[in-house]
């Protein structure tokens, strides 16, 4: 075309991971083993409330992966319904269960390109450590039903790495600053 002008945009590419630990967990059954314990009142309450809160961001992950402890399942079923995410496509990841930098790493590293928001369910001490570790922030603890967004300027989960990552928010029940 004749005397067109060509606009030339950048695009940048980013892939934001939100980690999510599990709301606060049942200690009323001693027999029953870490794994299966369910969240105990607070718990749900504060669940919801986190899923709320993600709702009035404009969170909308384009994919939920959970540990499968009671715990952590039953609060990504949480926010899922409130974010309206289906339930039935929440993946479940063994490996996240008590997981360590590396093993999380691993995790992130291997999720699908076409996936640019994803929300991690699961536990600490591992959340914190991850957090702290992708970032380079010191956050000492993510409280049960916490939430940390950290974005990367990356176009591959595979290129995220130690230090990368910049903290978005962060968030929890007790977040007076909400």
């Amino acid at each position: 075309m004749f005397g067109a002008i060509h606009e030339i945009t950048t695009f940048r590419h980013m892939k934001s991971l939100i980690l999510q630990r599990h709301a606060k967990s049942s200690w009323d059954h001693p027999d029953l083993n870490d794994f299966d314990r369910p969240l105990n009142q607070r718990g749900l309450r504060d669940a919801l409330e986190m899923g709320k809160r993600m709702g009035r961001k404009g969170e909308r992950p384009d994919l939920y992966v959970s540990s499968p402890a009671n715990r952590a399942i039953t609060t990504a079923r949480i926010i899922g319904k409130e974010l309206k995410y289906p339930l039935e496509k929440i993946v479940l990841n063994q490996a996240i269960y008590m997981a360590g930098v590396r093993t999380l790493l691993t995790i992130v590293n291997t999720l699908d390109d076409d996936n640019n928001t994803v929300i991690l369910f699961g536990h600490n001490p591992g959340f914190t450590e991850f957090a702290e570790y992708l970032s380079d922030e010191r956050f000492g603890n993510v409280p049960t039903s916490g939430q940390v967004k950290i974005t990367f300027e990356a176009e591959s989960w595979a290129l995220i790495s130690a230090g990368l990552g910049i903290v978005e928010w962060f968030d929890f029940p007790k977040n007076t600053l909400k």
